[in-house]
């Protein structure tokens, strides 16, 4: 499906070999405690999947968004929350690596690459909501020529784990929420208080809790962009990456729900009619909708990765569509599994009923279905996005 090197096809049969062996099995505990997956990071650091976009001049895997696509599904097919916790370093990686002002950048992409710092983003904010690209914290001037912050970010995924924060703020004298810039915080820098522990209806175990910062001081080499120019930062760089992987993360669901529901499908028996629930046609309908949902998203998926890879004035379209359909995708395919497979995947014994609830966070994660919808519309329209 995803167009991909040598490497990298090694690469995602690495990845599959440790969502098989080892995410899978921890799943259902990372769901039931919402439990951060440890053990499922730590083997994906050791593989050297953190670096798997970084050039190969710091220890990365120069992969492209296909094979990062492609990772994250054989994720997301075991486990959504080590899937979501993968996306959400990758894009804050990317915008690590696009950066020309933050200090001693090669050797913080060197200890990514090499499986020794996690890192995540921080964009929304409780005043912005899922209007992420609109922070309403601000950085402001401090004495010895850096900055300090104070910001309530709203949620921050593998907040309790991750080594830093890309985080986002409005430049000093912001005249709008736009004149913005990114900066990396550490998890341990001094003001940064974790708010509590998420208990969430799916993702459970991702860590997404709020992050208070109170007085952070942000040195001048933290920046990641210039100021004024955390906007473009968030959109040319952040969401393609983003997009590209929860996409990717919605499809790898959708694999899971199409795979459990057919071998449900065909497992299962009327004894009394000598018949399985594959012998009805209701339920085949169903299954084949789930499927060609399911290849119809990806195949966007694929095409959008590849685009980027080449890209011209349609990829951002392309990059706002894939997220879309896969989100889309991801519910009605859920839901058609558990309409499917009955009181089995309301019990939970399929694993469907969770593939159900993971699938919803896609709709509300910004940017959200509704706000997708928007922007496709305003670009399919020659308006600007905002």
């Amino acid at each position: 499906m995803y167009r991909v090197n040598e490497a990298g096809s090694s690469l995602i049969e690495s990845c599959r070999e440790i969502a098989t062996n080892g995410v899978a099995s921890a799943a259902i505990d990372v769901d039931t405690q919402a439990q951060f997956p440890e053990s499922a990071i730590r083997s994906l650091a050791d593989a050297g999947l953190l670096g798997l976009t970084l050039p190969a001049e710091v220890g990365g895997k120069g992969q492209t968004p296909s094979a990062f696509a492609a990772v994250v599904e054989e994720l997301a097919q075991s486990c959504a929350s080590t899937a979501m916790i993968y996306v959400m370093h990758i894009a804050s990686t990317q915008a690590i690596a696009a950066s020309s002002t933050f200090g001693n950048r090669d050797a913080l992409l060197t200890d990514i690459a090499a499986g020794q710092h996690l890192t995540t983003l921080a964009f929304s904010e409780r005043g912005s909501r899922s209007q992420f690209w609109a922070p309403v914290s601000r950085l402001e001037e401090s004495a010895d020529g850096g900055f300090v912050t104070s910001a309530q970010k709203s949620w921050v995924t593998s907040a309790s784990y991750a080594d830093s924060y890309v985080s986002s703020a409005q430049m000093p004298g912001a005249a709008s929420p736009l004149e913005s810039v990114l900066y990396l915080v550490d998890r341990k820098a001094e003001g940064v208080q974790i708010e509590s522990g998420f208990d969430g209806l799916g993702l459970r175990g991702n860590d997404s809790s709020p992050v208070t910062l109170d007085n952070v001081n942000v040195p001048a080499n933290r920046l990641l962009t210039e100021l004024g120019a955390g906007a473009g930062m968030m959109l040319e760089v952040v969401l393609p990456w983003f997009s590209v992987g929860t996409a990717a993360m919605a499809n790898g669901l959708c694999r899971a729900a199409v795979s459990a529901t057919a071998g449900h499908l065909a497992a299962s028996r009327f004894v009394h009619q000598d018949s399985a629930l594959r012998d009805l046609p209701t339920l085949r309908a169903r299954l084949a909708e789930m499927s060609l949902q399911t290849e119809q998203s990806r195949a966007l998926l694929a095409h959008t990765a590849a685009a980027m890879e080449q890209p011209d004035e349609q990829t951002p379209l392309f990059v706002l569509q894939s997220r879309l359909a896969a989100i889309q995708a991801a519910t009605d395919v859920t839901d058609l599994a558990m309409k499917a497979c009955g009181g089995a995947a309301f019990s939970k014994q399929l694993g469907i009923e969770r593939l159900f609830r993971d699938a919803r966070a896609g709709w509300v994660m910004a940017p959200t279905a509704d706000h997708l919808k928007e922007f496709v519309g305003r670009a399919l329209t020659g308006l600007p996005l905002f």
